[in-house]
């Protein structure tokens, strides 16, 4: 079922059967009834001579600068080529289909004062499995992410490049070959094409869609791993949570007991410490708060894909133009560093009960390093020190991007968001995340292979995903393949299916 832009309804999921799925989109009459009026009001401004910025003005450090007829007819071609100053390998098709659905949507609130035409061909390029290649880096993401979006914008004029049916071609070529005609630029339509932040927008609803499910895998590999360790349940009662009153702890917990119901810890048929490590105890408050930063996230995400996100920002009905910063990208900017740094404490988490299960000495009588053979083999050693070298990654990228501004176009735009440095390295540390814990997820089912109770029903059902990837470690083998097969389970969400089914 096609995905209807309408400018107030488009939602995470959405973006992600568009932009990965290849779902159809098409525009509501509604919005393209808007669009239509808004351009009528400017065009009737532009013939009164109206000084409007990006206009008939320059823009940033040149928006005193008024230009003349013949200079307004040629300045948004000559805007788009100076702002496609990218660099790097292209960004992923997804990433840039989703950038594109997110533009669209703007369009359709009616306020950019673009052409229909510029919609209706965001809409065309993406039905048609046509995407413009981007430079994955270049924007600061404050007057939006101008340099990709404006290799993005080049297709407006059947310039640049694009991908098309598995290649790379001019634009002008894969547009021919998809039957899209090309709208060309006019007044106001090429800074309507580039002025938010959607690229950002684009990758962070990709990441966050991901991270959403990652999540539910930590919590499946955290019960593997407490049952491994003899865990007190005492710690993931219901109560317990709901006394200090966090949703995210609460879900959290919840998951927990129902991975292991069923499980003989549960009964009480195992004796057990009295109170267990913090790693162990705390697993519903770390996760549970990763889980709430990820709500606020979801918001703030789903409220700029149906935002008015532009500038200026012309208002038909009361023949109004606001200008401002509608383009800043700090509101998904500091989301998405949160996000991230939200991701690698989980991470150090997922570490912290590996080296629990790796250790003889905090083991409950597992074998050392998970290997019956100590002293000849070595069992899952090295696999510590590869989630360290992760995990370690994931900390110098921690660092905020948000407060990372640097002052650019002769201080006009002095502060900006470097949201797009937050997008790329929160996607890494999820690469990463992906790949500790498949490492946990590894020693866990070793582990438990290693006991004679009965786990939970979904622990059992976990550990059996595992097995389907990776064969129990009898004996030293190279490990990086069950490394690599793992983490890739991971991200394929095979373990979750396995337990959810």
């Amino acid at each position: 079922m096609p995905v209807t832009l309408h400018g107030q309804h488009l939602t995470i999921e959405d973006v992600v059967r568009v932009a990965r799925h290849g779902e159809k989109v098409e525009l509501a009459p509604e919005a393209r009834e808007r669009i239509a009026r808004c351009r009528a009001v400017l065009e009737k401004k532009i013939v009164a001579h109206e000084i409007k910025y990006g206009v008939n003005t320059g823009i940033g450090e040149f928006s005193e600068v008024v230009l003349s007829d013949e200079q307004v007819k040629q300045f948004q071609r000559y805007l788009i080529y100076n702002h496609a100053a990218g660099i790097g390998e292209p960004a992923p098709i997804e990433h840039v289909r989703a950038a594109m659905v997110s533009r669209a949507n703007v369009h359709a609130r009616g306020y950019s004062g673009c052409r229909p035409e510029i919609t209706d061909t965001f809409v065309k390029l993406l039905n048609g499995g046509v995407t413009p290649v981007v430079c994955e880096k270049g924007s600061v993401g404050a007057c939006g992410d101008l340099s990709p979006m404006s290799q993005l914008a080049l297709v407006m004029m059947g310039e640049g490049e694009s991908f098309y049916q598995g290649k790379r071609m001019p634009s002008a070529k894969a547009m021919e070959q998809a039957g899209i005609s090309v709208p060309g630029l006019q007044a106001r339509d090429g800074l309507a094409a580039i002025n938010g932040s959607n690229l950002i927008t684009g990758i962070g609803c990709l990441i966050l869609y991901d991270a959403e499910r990652w999540i539910k895998q930590a919590e499946i590999a955290a019960a593997m791993t407490l049952e491994a360790l003899l865990a007190n349940m005492k710690p993931y009662q219901s109560l317990l949570h709901e006394l200090r009153g966090f949703k995210g702890a609460i879900t959290c917990a919840a998951n927990l007991r129902k991975v292991m119901d069923g499980s003989d810890l549960v009964t009480g048929k195992l004796k057990v410490k009295v109170q267990d490590a913090y790693s162990m105890r705390s697993t519903p408050q770390v996760i549970g708060a990763l889980r709430d930063a990820m709500a606020y996230a979801r918001t703030q995400f789903e409220i700029e894909l149906n935002a008015v996100a532009d500038n200026p920002i012309f208002i038909a009905e009361e023949n109004r133009v606001l200008t401002g910063a509608n383009f800043q990208g700090s509101p998904v900017s500091m989301p998405l560093d949160m996000l991230g740094a939200g991701l690698t404490m989980v991470s150090v988490l997922s570490e912290r009960r590996l080296n629990r299960l790796l250790n003889p000495a905090l083991s409950v009588g597992l074998p050392a390093f998970l290997t019956r053979g100590a002293g000849m083999f070595s069992g899952l050693m090295l696999s510590q020190y590869t989630a360290d070298t992760l995990i370690v990654e994931q900390r110098i990228l921690s660092t905020p991007s948000c407060t990372q501004s640097i002052p650019a176009a002769a201080d006009q735009e002095d502060f900006v968001s470097m949201g797009m440095n937050g997008a790329l390295k929160t996607k890494q540390i999820l690469t990463n995340a992906y790949g500790v814990l498949g490492i946990e997820l590894i020693a866990a089912a070793q582990a438990l292979d290693f006991r004679e109770f009965a786990p939970g029903k979904g622990t059992q059902a976990a550990r059996a995903a595992v097995r389907k990837v990776v064969a129990h470690l009898e004996e030293d083998r190279p490990l990086f393949p069950d490394h690599n097969a793992m983490m890739a389970a991971v991200e394929r969400c095979e373990v979750l299916d396995a337990v959810e089914s």
